[in-house]
């Protein structure tokens, strides 16, 4: 089975390690391998190329492309589900920082996402493997930050997350209350539960804030 795969990497002794390894794998897969250092290099792979990519690796950091607001790999996985909607999006990043990682996963989605850090070359050919076959895969750092959310989530209901939301928006306490029809006295209470949840004493929204970034869960 041949498989088109395009690769990110501003490290081309990166590119060539993935390449090998996967060139070895015991799944009859044959790779057909586009390489890109920077993000100019892959919107160009990704918007113009003929080809019809199966997967895209990306890695996160990553040479800018300023004249179409490109920042990073993250900002190119739009760009791979518009262009290339049939492509499968593996993240492989040195970031291991919880807030980063959920970020991610939730607002983009990938269908691998992988902290450098965490695989070797074994678990990289079991993660491709897993992807083509149309599920996803993530590496351990990001199953252990999963059940620290999901720890934090079942506590932080509905009203509690829309607390931390309007803070983060910059919204005061004091009109709170209009907007989520609670009593003044009902948030206050929330506010201290949350505290509670942060392992905040005593402190100001601005803390709330500070701790809930950290943690992933803004």
């Amino acid at each position: 089975m041949e498989v088109k795969v395009l690769m990110v990497d501003d490290h081309p002794p990166i590119i060539e390690g993935y390449k090998s390894i996967l060139s070895f794998n015991t799944y009859g897969y044959k790779l057909s391998t586009t390489a890109a250092y920077s993000c100019e290099a892959a919107f160009d792979a990704i918007v113009n190329s003929n080809t019809t990519f199966d997967i895209v690796f990306l890695d996160l950091t990553l040479p800018p492309y300023l004249e179409k607001g490109i920042n990073s790999g993250e900002d190119l996985i739009p760009i791979v589900r518009k262009f290339q909607p049939d492509a499968k999006v593996i993240v492989l990043t040195s970031h291991s920082e919880s807030i980063v990682l959920f970020k991610l996963l939730n607002e983009q989605k990938p269908d691998g996402l992988l902290v450098k850090s965490d695989f070797q070359a074994d678990e990289l050919l079991i993660a491709f493997h897993t992807i083509v076959q149309g599920e996803t895969y993530y590496s351990q750092t990001i199953i252990r930050h999963q059940k620290n959310w999901e720890e934090k989530n079942k506590v932080m209901d509905n009203y509690n997350r829309q607390i931390l939301l309007l803070l983060s928006q910059g919204i005061q306490t004091k009109s709170l209350p209009d907007l989520l029809h609670l009593s003044k006295s009902a948030i206050d209470k929330r506010k201290a539960i949350i505290k509670q949840i942060f392992g905040i004493d005593k402190g100001t929204d601005e803390d709330i804030l500070r701790e809930a970034r950290k943690q992933g869960l803004i």
